[in-house]
């Protein structure tokens, strides 16, 4: 669950790569993100230092509703859970607090956690689609935190290599395995056991059917 946030913060902006050092770097607090004005951009904290996002491309955002479409319409009928996608915070401490592409709460979680505005915990899936804005924010800032806070299971979906990225917690840590499109293969997930997933479907385009 997350922390009580704190009254005090102090606003910085920073890109992929910041410049100051952990030292001189005052973290940035999730009060503070709340008084940014809305620029339509993604605004997250990971340890308390800001990430803008601009506004995806076309293909990130086809895979993202494909995955949508895929996800959504089977914890709808089974009743198992929600699945939300971006723009919703997720909001792990008043230091951490990032807009996975996607996410998947079960319908116990989804009632302890989800707010009206954001979610106070954990979800049981979190899912990225990379960017070259957010490629190593994703591959590593993102899975130590996933990690660290013990979200069951991340994955990460390239769609110019068209495949899957799968973290898997088992203990403390994620183990990893990759699932390419090729050769029809399946995604599935412990946290939707009735779930299979044409990798082929997800990195569909319109009017290119797979082949």
């Amino acid at each position: 669950m997350a922390g009580k946030l704190l009254k005090r913060g102090h606003r910085r902006v920073t890109g992929e790569h910041p410049m100051q050092s952990a030292a001189q770097r005052v973290r940035m607090t999730y009060r503070d993100l709340l008084k940014l004005p809305d620029d339509g951009l993604r605004h997250e904290l990971i340890d308390g230092e800001h990430f803008v996002t601009p506004s995806p491309v076309s293909r990130h955002q086809i895979v993202l509703g494909n995955l949508y479409r895929i996800i959504a319409p089977h914890v709808h009928a089974c009743g198992c859970g929600v699945a939300l996608f971006a723009p919703f915070d997720v909001v792990f401490s008043q230091y951490d607090v990032v807009e996975p592409d996607l996410v998947y709460f079960s319908m116990e979680r989804y009632h302890e956690v989800v707010t009206e505005k954001n979610a106070q915990g954990l979800p049981n899936l979190a899912v990225e689609i990379l960017s070259p804005t957010t490629r190593r924010r994703d591959e590593v800032l993102k899975r130590r935190l996933y990690e660290r806070m013990a979200v069951e299971e991340y994955w990460i979906v390239d769609t110019k290599a068209e495949t899957v990225r799968v973290h898997r917690l088992e203990g403390a840590t994620y183990a990893r395995f990759e699932l390419p499109k090729s050769g029809g293969r399946i995604l599935s997930t412990p946290q939707l056991p009735d779930l299979t997933i044409q990798l082929s479907d997800v990195f569909e385009v319109p009017g290119q059917r797979a082949g």
